[in-house]
């Protein structure tokens, strides 16, 4: 679930988003998190399945993600489900509130990584895809190992 990417270092990837949405345009976002929740995260203990991303009160919003409470901390320690504030411009903001509005897309967070000791959430403009459009994907994607396996066994 860990792993090196340049200088990142991703904590949760939610490949369930790539599979369910078609994504659009991409967002970075700080996350206002507590001690503990920072820490847990640090070890990996994030779960993106079924989360999203909300713009409410001129505030960008992460619920349903869920962070494991630390193992080591106290009795204030973090709840688990609460909705954690994500850090963007008010330019961004303005902009994703109006395309959520008016085309009917939705937020989704897609990965939360360290970036230089700071957690990060990426978050994606998305559709959701019909039942089609994943069989489509599916094709697609066993078509494209078909022609990478073709290419290997004319390699050897």
């Amino acid at each position: 679930m860990s792993s090196q990417q340049g200088h990142f270092k991703i904590l949760s990837d939610n490949r369930q988003a790539r599979y369910n949405y078609e994504l659009f345009e991409r967002f970075e976002a700080g996350l206002a998190l507590t001690g503990t929740e920072v820490k847990s995260a640090r070890t990996g203990r994030i779960q993106l399945q079924d989360s999203f991303a909300e713009i409410a009160g001129g505030e960008a919003w992460l619920c349903n993600a869920h962070f494991s409470p630390y193992t080591h901390g106290n009795r204030y320690n973090h709840e688990a489900m609460r909705k954690r504030k994500l850090l963007l411009h008010r330019r961004e903001i303005d902009k994703l509130w109006a395309k959520t509005r008016d085309r009917g897309l939705t937020l989704v967070p897609t990965k939360i990584y360290l970036k230089e000791g700071l957690v990060k959430c990426e978050i994606a403009l998305a559709r959701g895809k019909k039942m089609h459009d994943k069989r489509e994907t599916i094709k697609k994607r066993e078509q494209e190992a078909q022609a990478r396996a073709a290419v290997q066994r004319k390699r050897d």
